[in-house]
């Protein structure tokens, strides 16, 4: 039986959240956990932390399994909110800025 956990509106873009999700996409959970654990990228702290609740809450659903096997199934990145600003330009313009967001779903079960 799989089980989900949701990050939604992190401050990152889509695409930097994406890099670290295709890495750790297919491993076993402890493994992904060390790739995120020594990954130098800001993503890497909240998505161990997604990885982590997804695995308790497969742990909550399946009392006494083994959790040694637990795999990360699927992983999503999807757009979120973008928040939009002006920054200052020349000749009195305005710039437009978008803060980007992203909703990240994690999936794990057994092999």
């Amino acid at each position: 039986m799989e089980a989900v956990a949701k990050l939604r509106n992190y401050p990152t873009s889509p695409r930097k959240m994406r890099l670290l999700a295709d890495l750790i996409r297919g491993m076993k959970v402890d493994q992904a956990l060390a790739v995120l654990e020594h990954n130098t990228k800001h993503s890497s702290v909240p998505l161990a932390k997604l990885v982590k609740s997804a695995a308790f809450n497969w742990k909550a659903k399946n009392d006494g399994a083994d959790e040694s096997a637990l795999v990360v199934k699927t992983i999503m990145v999807d757009g979120g909110r973008t928040l939009k600003r002006m920054r200052p330009a020349p000749q009195g313009r305005g710039y437009r800025v978008r803060k980007r967001s992203n909703h990240v779903t994690v999936t794990v079960d057994t092999i």
